[in-house]
Protein backbone atom coordinates (compact mmCIF):
# COMPACT_ATOMS: atom_id res chain seq x y z
CA UNK A 1 0.00 0.00 0.00
CA UNK A 2 2.07 3.05 -1.50
CA UNK A 3 1.55 5.97 1.21
CA UNK A 4 2.52 9.74 0.54
CA UNK A 5 1.54 12.31 3.47
CA UNK A 6 1.58 16.31 2.75
CA UNK A 7 2.98 18.58 5.20
CA UNK A 8 2.76 22.11 3.80
CA UNK A 9 2.10 25.97 4.84
CA UNK A 10 -0.86 25.97 1.56
CA UNK A 11 -3.85 26.71 3.17
CA UNK A 12 -7.39 25.50 2.40
CA UNK A 13 -8.36 28.32 0.74
CA UNK A 14 -6.70 28.32 -2.81
CA UNK A 15 -6.37 25.76 -5.85
CA UNK A 16 -2.88 25.11 -4.33
CA UNK A 17 -3.43 22.01 -2.47
CA UNK A 18 -6.06 20.70 -4.88
CA UNK A 19 -2.77 21.62 -7.51
CA UNK A 20 -0.75 19.16 -5.71
CA UNK A 21 -3.16 16.18 -5.00
CA UNK A 22 -4.42 16.52 -8.81
CA UNK A 23 -0.95 16.33 -9.75
CA UNK A 24 0.03 12.73 -7.55
CA UNK A 25 -2.67 11.59 -8.65
CA UNK A 26 -2.28 11.66 -12.40
CA UNK A 27 0.96 9.75 -11.71
CA UNK A 28 0.02 7.57 -9.23
CA UNK A 29 -3.85 6.74 -9.31
CA UNK A 30 -3.94 3.76 -6.44
CA UNK A 31 -1.28 6.37 -3.44
CA UNK A 32 -3.18 6.58 -0.28
CA UNK A 33 -2.57 10.66 0.36
CA UNK A 34 -2.91 11.58 3.27
CA UNK A 35 -2.54 14.85 4.95
CA UNK A 36 -0.53 15.84 7.72
CA UNK A 37 -1.36 19.32 8.10
CA UNK A 38 -1.72 22.50 5.64
CA UNK A 39 -1.92 24.80 8.48
CA UNK A 40 2.23 25.64 8.84
CA UNK A 41 2.48 29.35 9.63
CA UNK A 42 3.93 30.67 6.10
CA UNK A 43 7.76 29.42 5.08
CA UNK A 44 8.01 28.11 9.39
CA UNK A 45 10.49 25.55 8.98
CA UNK A 46 10.21 24.87 12.59
CA UNK A 47 6.76 24.55 12.88
CA UNK A 48 6.40 21.76 10.12
CA UNK A 49 9.94 19.94 11.51
CA UNK A 50 8.20 19.94 15.05
CA UNK A 51 4.64 18.70 13.52
CA UNK A 52 6.67 15.97 11.26
CA UNK A 53 9.15 14.75 13.68
CA UNK A 54 6.37 13.95 15.85
CA UNK A 55 4.18 12.17 13.58
CA UNK A 56 6.06 10.49 10.74
CA UNK A 57 7.08 7.41 12.89
CA UNK A 58 3.00 6.51 13.20
CA UNK A 59 3.34 5.78 10.03
CA UNK A 60 4.17 2.27 8.12
CA UNK A 61 7.59 2.19 6.78
CA UNK A 62 8.62 3.10 3.34
CA UNK A 63 6.06 5.64 3.60
CA UNK A 64 6.69 8.79 1.07
CA UNK A 65 6.78 12.34 3.18
CA UNK A 66 6.77 14.97 1.43
CA UNK A 67 7.21 18.14 2.58
CA UNK A 68 6.04 21.49 1.09
CA UNK A 69 7.47 24.84 2.95
CA UNK A 70 9.98 27.08 1.45
CA UNK A 71 10.07 24.95 -2.30
CA UNK A 72 10.33 27.94 -4.55
CA UNK A 73 12.42 27.83 -6.99
CA UNK A 74 15.53 30.25 -6.99
CA UNK A 75 19.38 30.00 -8.53
CA UNK A 76 21.08 28.66 -5.40
CA UNK A 77 17.85 26.02 -4.01
CA UNK A 78 18.60 22.48 -3.29
CA UNK A 79 15.68 19.82 -3.49
CA UNK A 80 16.72 16.68 -1.38
CA UNK A 81 15.02 13.04 -1.47
CA UNK A 82 15.78 11.52 1.89
CA UNK A 83 15.70 8.16 3.27
CA UNK A 84 15.88 7.99 7.14
CA UNK A 85 14.32 5.37 9.71
CA UNK A 86 13.15 3.28 6.26
CA UNK A 87 11.11 6.11 6.02
CA UNK A 88 10.90 8.58 2.56
CA UNK A 89 11.27 12.20 2.53
CA UNK A 90 11.24 15.07 0.00
CA UNK A 91 11.71 18.51 0.59
CA UNK A 92 14.42 21.37 0.13
CA UNK A 93 17.35 21.89 1.54
CA UNK A 94 16.43 24.38 3.50
CA UNK A 95 17.80 22.93 7.83
CA UNK A 96 14.17 21.09 8.11
CA UNK A 97 15.63 17.68 7.92
CA UNK A 98 18.24 18.44 10.68
CA UNK A 99 15.19 19.71 12.92
CA UNK A 100 13.48 16.72 12.50
CA UNK A 101 16.05 13.62 12.75
CA UNK A 102 17.85 12.62 15.74
CA UNK A 103 20.56 10.93 13.77
CA UNK A 104 22.49 11.46 10.28
CA UNK A 105 19.84 10.11 7.81
CA UNK A 106 20.38 7.07 5.67
CA UNK A 107 20.84 8.23 2.17
CA UNK A 108 20.51 11.66 0.66
CA UNK A 109 20.06 12.54 -2.96
CA UNK A 110 20.20 15.43 -4.86
CA UNK A 111 17.21 15.34 -6.73
CA UNK A 112 17.89 16.03 -10.33
CA UNK A 113 14.27 15.65 -12.04
CA UNK A 114 14.13 18.49 -14.89
CA UNK A 115 12.10 21.34 -13.97
CA UNK A 116 8.70 21.90 -16.32
CA UNK A 117 9.18 25.46 -17.11
CA UNK A 118 5.02 25.92 -16.49
CA UNK A 119 5.78 24.98 -13.06
CA UNK A 120 8.45 27.34 -12.22
CA UNK A 121 6.68 28.90 -9.81
CA UNK A 122 5.41 25.92 -8.47
CA UNK A 123 8.24 23.14 -8.28
CA UNK A 124 5.92 20.87 -5.11
CA UNK A 125 3.26 19.84 -7.77
CA UNK A 126 6.57 19.19 -10.58
CA UNK A 127 9.42 17.85 -9.24
CA UNK A 128 8.47 17.11 -5.44
CA UNK A 129 5.59 15.09 -6.87
CA UNK A 130 7.69 13.41 -9.47
CA UNK A 131 10.14 12.02 -6.92
CA UNK A 132 7.49 11.34 -4.31
CA UNK A 133 5.61 9.23 -6.92
CA UNK A 134 8.65 7.51 -7.91
CA UNK A 135 9.40 6.30 -4.32
CA UNK A 136 6.05 5.34 -3.51
CA UNK A 137 5.73 3.27 -6.32
CA UNK A 138 8.50 1.37 -5.27
CA UNK A 139 11.27 3.54 -7.05
CA UNK A 140 15.25 3.83 -5.59
CA UNK A 141 16.61 7.16 -4.81
CA UNK A 142 19.76 7.00 -6.61
CA UNK A 143 17.36 6.62 -9.84
CA UNK A 144 16.14 10.52 -9.11
CA UNK A 145 19.28 12.02 -8.14
CA UNK A 146 22.63 12.68 -6.84
CA UNK A 147 24.02 10.85 -3.62
CA UNK A 148 25.19 13.85 -1.14
CA UNK A 149 27.13 13.76 2.14
CA UNK A 150 25.63 16.47 3.96
CA UNK A 151 22.54 18.98 3.83
CA UNK A 152 21.85 22.46 5.20
CA UNK A 153 21.91 22.26 9.61
CA UNK A 154 19.89 24.68 11.78
CA UNK A 155 19.54 23.78 15.35
CA UNK A 156 16.83 23.51 17.49
CA UNK A 157 16.48 25.74 20.46
CA UNK A 158 17.71 24.03 23.54
CA UNK A 159 16.86 24.11 27.52
CA UNK A 160 19.59 24.51 29.50
CA UNK A 161 20.90 23.31 32.66
CA UNK A 162 22.34 25.43 35.74
CA UNK A 163 22.81 23.74 38.90
CA UNK A 164 19.52 22.71 39.89
CA UNK A 165 17.32 24.25 37.42
CA UNK A 166 16.25 23.99 33.87
CA UNK A 167 15.95 26.71 31.12
CA UNK A 168 13.82 26.30 28.54
CA UNK A 169 11.72 27.77 26.26
CA UNK A 170 7.73 27.59 24.56
CA UNK A 171 8.46 26.12 21.01
CA UNK A 172 5.36 25.24 19.72
CA UNK A 173 1.34 26.15 20.41
CA UNK A 174 -1.14 23.57 18.85
CA UNK A 175 -4.69 24.31 17.77
CA UNK A 176 -6.08 23.66 21.68
CA UNK A 177 -3.39 26.70 23.00
CA UNK A 178 -1.74 23.95 24.29
CA UNK A 179 2.08 25.12 25.43
CA UNK A 180 4.48 22.92 23.94
CA UNK A 181 8.24 23.61 25.60
CA UNK A 182 11.54 21.97 24.20
CA UNK A 183 11.99 20.03 27.76
CA UNK A 184 11.61 16.18 26.46
CA UNK A 185 10.39 13.79 28.86
CA UNK A 186 14.01 11.78 29.17
CA UNK A 187 15.99 15.27 29.63
CA UNK A 188 13.25 16.06 32.35
CA UNK A 189 13.84 12.90 34.31
CA UNK A 190 17.91 12.92 33.78
CA UNK A 191 18.03 16.12 35.47
CA UNK A 192 15.39 15.89 38.26
CA UNK A 193 16.60 12.36 39.26
CA UNK A 194 13.24 11.43 41.60
CA UNK A 195 13.26 15.40 42.76
CA UNK A 196 10.35 17.88 44.00
CA UNK A 197 10.16 20.64 41.28
CA UNK A 198 8.85 23.83 40.41
CA UNK A 199 7.79 25.32 37.12
CA UNK A 200 7.74 29.02 36.66
CA UNK A 201 6.60 30.82 33.95
CA UNK A 202 4.95 34.25 32.88
CA UNK A 203 3.13 36.75 35.61
CA UNK A 204 4.65 34.74 38.80
CA UNK A 205 2.38 31.29 37.84
CA UNK A 206 4.01 28.24 39.20
CA UNK A 207 3.14 24.31 38.40
CA UNK A 208 4.44 21.46 41.17
CA UNK A 209 2.96 18.60 39.94
CA UNK A 210 2.87 16.61 36.75
CA UNK A 211 -0.37 15.05 35.45
CA UNK A 212 -1.22 11.78 33.51
CA UNK A 213 -3.99 13.66 31.55
CA UNK A 214 -5.53 16.91 30.93
CA UNK A 215 -8.51 16.00 33.31
CA UNK A 216 -6.79 15.58 35.65
CA UNK A 217 -7.60 19.12 37.37
CA UNK A 218 -10.48 20.57 37.80
CA UNK A 219 -11.89 23.28 34.38
CA UNK A 220 -10.29 26.18 34.12
CA UNK A 221 -7.09 25.08 36.20
CA UNK A 222 -3.51 24.83 34.82
CA UNK A 223 -1.57 22.09 34.75
CA UNK A 224 1.29 20.54 32.83
CA UNK A 225 2.12 17.17 31.73
CA UNK A 226 3.94 15.01 29.13
CA UNK A 227 1.95 14.98 26.21
CA UNK A 228 1.90 12.68 22.90
CA UNK A 229 5.58 14.66 21.39
CA UNK A 230 7.02 13.96 25.22
CA UNK A 231 7.67 17.56 25.05
CA UNK A 232 6.24 19.10 28.42
CA UNK A 233 3.20 21.23 27.50
CA UNK A 234 1.59 23.49 29.66
CA UNK A 235 -2.00 23.56 29.17
CA UNK A 236 -5.65 24.08 31.05
CA UNK A 237 -8.26 21.76 31.72
CA UNK A 238 -10.39 23.13 28.68
CA UNK A 239 -9.32 26.10 28.51
CA UNK A 240 -6.80 28.58 26.32
CA UNK A 241 -3.26 28.07 27.67
CA UNK A 242 -1.52 29.95 25.77
CA UNK A 243 -3.81 33.39 25.59
CA UNK A 244 -5.14 33.00 28.90
CA UNK A 245 -1.51 32.56 30.55
CA UNK A 246 0.36 35.02 28.20
CA UNK A 247 2.54 32.51 26.69
CA UNK A 248 4.35 32.96 23.09
CA UNK A 249 6.65 30.73 21.24
CA UNK A 250 9.64 31.65 22.27
CA UNK A 251 8.71 32.89 25.90
CA UNK A 252 11.07 31.33 28.99
CA UNK A 253 10.00 28.43 31.10
CA UNK A 254 12.40 27.66 34.05
CA UNK A 255 11.79 24.30 36.16
CA UNK A 256 13.41 24.45 39.69
CA UNK A 257 14.25 21.05 41.38
CA UNK A 258 14.53 20.70 45.74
Amino acid sequence: MAIITLTTDLGDKDIYQAALKGSILKLLPTVNIVDITHSVAAFNVQQAAFILKNSFYYFPEQTVHLIGIDTVYNSDTKYLAVSYKNHFFVGSDNGIFSLMFNSEPDEIVEINIMQDLKFLHFPLADIFVKAACHLAGGGKLNEIGLPLESMEKKMNLQPVVEKNMIKGAVIYIDSFQNVITNITKEFFNKVQQGRQFTLSFKRNETINHLSWHYNEVPEGEKLCLFGISDHLEIAINKGNASGLLGLNLGDSVIINFE
